[in-house]
């Protein structure tokens, strides 16, 4: 039919904005979108929405079933297939009782009023799709079906050109099914009533094994009373049942808190032995405090400091009195100690102090006013550096850089001098074999005195001036 304007009118409602399709549906030879399979409904919630437990187990979910009616996606249809519209306007739709009159195009050619009859079905076919996409997620199937029959008795008379006949059969369908449906929904809710009473059934176990072997008597503890509050979580189970296996659960429990007091006394009875064993540790070390063996003794006290670890607790009170005996004694020895190690620290002070003076004694050697004065200040410098006692250890590196530095100046001008004048390269190579011994002589007399410190540092020595020789002999050799 046509207005007053010669516009096309549709008697069909509008239709909401389909959903998303997932996946694209292929188009069956006469025009219409072949089925696809539809979400599978989902699960029942978890027992009042609590998380099982790593350790509990869940029984296997059995194979997903497809939907008893899939989702069919909307596609756009071709509507040449399905109808026409004649030169006049006259729009027609082919069903299976014949061809009808849906309406008159009078706003533009006939294929304009084709395409514009082909958009209203896909709207139409967006409804039926948008209810089976209802009754596929479980919505409630009374007002689908309801939805259905009402689209279904439209068809008849709507002004529409497409697949009529395969949208009435869907409508159908989600008729028939809407019952399933239902019936479907209480099966769920059976199913979820199922996984709530074996999920207190896991809690059970779980808690009667905590009581029968745990030792981890705060780890289990906790676990109990979380096992408590999952518990308090889970509704919908029947309740003879539910009594039955709080009966079990309490037992359990109650097991479990009487072998942890039993456990508590026994450790009373260790933390009183624990108490004695400390108290002979104590006298051992007052007897150890005026010892001046200070390694032999130090090491001692290491000792009782792990015999008083692997002793044990105490009672607490006990255990905090004769921890401050036994440290007191300790800190007797360790204080004269530090004293003596003071002493020596300020002896290392002293050295450092003389190596510096030593330093400033010597900074003005300069190869530059002659290499052999240089070189003889040199030796007298490392000769009385070496006299020197050890420095701290935070020292060494400042004060050995230093003297570094001397020896570099003093090095570099015997390289230039090397390159400069051949006939002394091997008298100079020479002197540096002779240093090389002399290095040598001192470590061997170090080592034979037991000072491995200072005969490595002599090798060391030694090692320097050789490649110092090496290199004058290269030098000479290579001209």
């Amino acid at each position: 039919m046509s207005d007053s304007n010669g516009t096309a009118k549709a008697t069909q409602p509008s239709s909401p904005t389909p959903p998303a399709p997932q996946a694209p549906a292929a188009a069956t030879p006469g025009g219409s979108a072949a089925p696809t399979p539809g979400p599978r409904p989902s699960g029942a919630p978890k027992p009042g929405g609590a998380h099982p437990k790593p350790h509990a187990t869940k029984p296997a979910p059995g194979p997903a079933q497809p939907h008893p009616h899939p989702v069919v996606v909307p596609t756009v249809t071709d509507p040449s297939a399905w109808g026409r519209v004649d030169d006049d306007g006259t729009a027609w739709v082919k069903t299976a009782a014949g061809e009808r009159v849906v309406g008159s195009w009078q706003a533009g050619d006939a294929a304009e009023g084709l395409a514009h009859f082909g958009r209203r079905f896909d709207d139409l076919a967006t409804e039926v799709a948008l209810l089976e996409a209802r009754l596929a997620a479980g919505a409630d199937a009374r007002k689908t079906k309801a939805a259905a029959v009402a689209l279904a008795e439209s068809l008849p008379t709507a002004a529409v050109i497409g697949d009529v006949d395969g949208l009435a059969r869907r409508l159908q369908a989600i008729a028939e099914h809407s019952e399933e449906a239902a019936a479907h929904a209480k099966e769920e809710k059976e199913r979820a009533k199922h996984e709530h009473t074996e999920r207190k059934e896991q809690l059970c176990l779980e808690a009667e094994q905590i009581a029968a072997d745990s030792t981890q008597w705060k780890a289990a503890g906790d676990r109990l009373r979380e096992i408590l509050d999952e518990w308090k979580s889970i509704r919908g189970v029947d309740r003879k049942v539910d009594d039955a296996l709080w009966k079990r659960y309490s037992k359990a429990r109650e097991a479990f808190n009487r072998r942890r007091g039993a456990h508590f006394a026994e450790l009373d009875r260790e933390r009183a032995a624990a108490k004695s064993r400390k108290d002979e540790l104590c006298v051992r070390a007052e007897e150890l405090s005026g010892s001046t063996d200070w390694s032999g003794t130090a090491a001692v006290f290491r000792d009782l400091l792990t015999e008083w670890k692997a002793a044990g607790r105490a009672p607490r009170e006990a255990d905090e009195a004769l921890w401050r005996r036994f440290k007191s004694a300790q800190d007797v020895f360790f204080a004269a100690r530090n004293a003596a190690v003071s002493e020596r620290d300020a002896e290392f002070e002293h050295n450092a102090a003389a190596k510096e003076e030593l330093l400033r004694a010597y900074e003005h050697i300069d190869p530059a006013n002659g290499l052999d004065a240089a070189r003889a200040a040199l030796r007298e410098l490392q000769d009385k550096w070496d006299a020197l006692g050890k420095v701290p250890r935070e020292r060494i590196q400042e004060l050995e850089g230093k003297l570094r530095a001397i020896e570099k100046r003093v090095r570099e001008a015997a390289d230039a001098q090397w390159r400069r004048s051949d006939p002394e390269a091997m008298a100079r190579a020479a002197q540096f074999r002779e240093r090389v011994a002399q290095f040598e002589e001192q470590a061997a007399k170090a080592e034979a005195a037991g000072n491995k410190r200072d005969a490595q540092k002599a090798l060391e020595q030694a090692k320097q001036w050789r490649e110092w020789a090496e290199a004058a002999e290269g030098a000479v050799s290579n001209r």
